[in-house]
């Protein structure tokens, strides 16, 4: 009997499911964004600065700790629902168990962002732990001819439910004392994250192909190393994202850097996830379509453009009409960048490539340098203030999007020959 192939109605089946997954989980997300919950929530409990900047880029290098061996051993797993859901396992106690100490116990002070911080880094592991299986289960629920439709439908309803949660976010900030407030949010995206996950059960997977293995981590290394020193066009679109790294600690510092120049009240953390993830939602579906036709190399550009946009505007903001106008700009970049930066991992590593090898390696090598901007960041703000640190890492943002532009092709056309895996040894 053959194989069953993925066809039109079940890409649409789970298309469908896969909205209502990330609906719930958009939802959850607007109580926990990088961009204004999280850095609002450690000023409040008198964070350093370095601290509050690091947020988006604590994020992204905890997340590439275990991907590379996540990889590794993901070759082995046979039931990728079953895999994916016991990944998911991890990152739920860490926010649960902040959403309970915070709602409860209420604590404020040094020893508070300490254990509101680690929790955050142990969660961001977590869901390290969870992108290279991710990738590999999305590659068998979606045609691939209609990749930017699958991610840019998804990722427009997740943020059209996070519109929706950005002013439960308001409403809930507005209505509990601090931190109380930010602890039930927690506990909220918790419930949420249970919910979506339970989803999985429902998708339809055409089966992997079958090929032989590599339990060899010796052999996998080299494999690895293959695919960085064989793949140019790849090694370019590492260089871009390096440099483009710096855009992690910028984005956290919007809302302590307005904050600081507007004194508005903590409360509206709500109304900027709401703004960004409506213009999120109209740019994931959007960039996703245009993606398709024209290269998600090219989508790519426009969204570092948007992230460009957030940041000359935060830099001359003197109004909270410019401070919501970071946050439509914030929307643009970060709705494009979900959809176009997953289509690039299936596009470099093609039909034959190893998805979650693609997957950790990319981030696994810009960590090192959110690290170092963030690092950067924290010791500049102190002696030059947010505004020029900002400024600097706007350089570096305009350097990496000119990389991007000029210097790395379209995957989709464009496509370096090498030897298969099967030949190194």
């Amino acid at each position: 009997m053959a194989e069953k192939v993925l066809n039109l109605a079940d890409h649409r089946h789970n298309l469908l499911y896969n909205s209502i997954h990330e609906a719930i989980w958009g939802f959850g997300i607007a109580f926990h964004t990088t961009y204004a919950v999280i850095p609002l929530f450690l000023k409040m409990l008198d964070a350093p600065p370095i601290i509050i900047g690091s947020v988006a880029g604590v994020f992204t290098a905890c997340a590439a700790i275990p991907q590379i061996g996540i990889a590794f051993f993901g070759q082995r797993i046979k039931n990728l629902k079953k895999g994916l859901i016991i990944s998911h396992s991890v990152m739920i106690p860490p926010m649960l168990f902040i959403g309970f100490v915070f709602a409860v116990f209420a604590p404020i002070g040094t020893k508070a962002w300490v254990i509101y911080f680690v929790c955050f880094m142990l969660f961001s592991i977590g869901v390290g732990a969870v992108f290279p299986i991710w990738a590999d289960f999305l590659e068998l629920v979606h045609l691939p001819e209609r990749r930017g439709e699958f991610f840019g439908i998804s990722f427009a309803v997740l943020n059209g439910a996070g519109f929706i949660g950005g002013f439960a976010v308001k409403k809930l900030l507005d209505s509990v004392p601090f931190p109380s407030n930010f602890g039930y949010g927690f506990i909220i995206y918790s419930i949420c994250i249970v919910m979506a996950v339970i989803l999985f059960f429902f998708y339809r997977l055409q089966p992997k192909e079958k090929h032989k293995y590599n339990r060899n981590f010796n052999v996998f290394k080299k494999l690895v190393a293959h695919i960085i020193k064989s793949d140019k066009n790849y090694r370019r679109y590492l260089f871009s994202r390096m440099l483009l790294a710096a855009n992690y600690p910028a984005i956290s510092l919007y809302a302590v850097y307005t904050y600081e120049k507007l004194h508005f009240n903590v409360s509206e953390a709500g109304i900027f996830t709401a703004i960004s993830v409506l213009t999120s939602s109209i740019a994931s579906f959007t960039m996703g379509k245009l993606g398709d036709k024209i290269g998600h190399k090219h989508v790519l550009v426009l969204v570092f453009i948007g992230y460009i946009g957030a940041l000359i505007t935060a830099l001359f903001a003197t109004t909270m009409a410019h401070t919501y106008l970071i946050f439509m700009f914030l929307g643009i970049g970060q709705g494009g960048f979900l959809t176009t930066s997953m289509s690039l991992i299936y596009e470099f590593a093609g039909k034959e490539g190893d998805k979650k090898i693609y997957f950790a390696l990319t981030d696994s090598f810009i960590a090192p340098f959110a690290l170092f901007f963030i690092i950067l960041s924290g010791l500049l703000i102190p002696i030059y203030g947010i505004g020029k640190v900002l400024m600097a890492l706007g350089v570096f943002i305009f350097l990496g999007l000119i990389s991007l532009t000029f210097f790395t092709a379209e995957p989709k056309t464009f496509r370096e020959k090498y030897n298969p895996a099967d030949s190194i040894k």
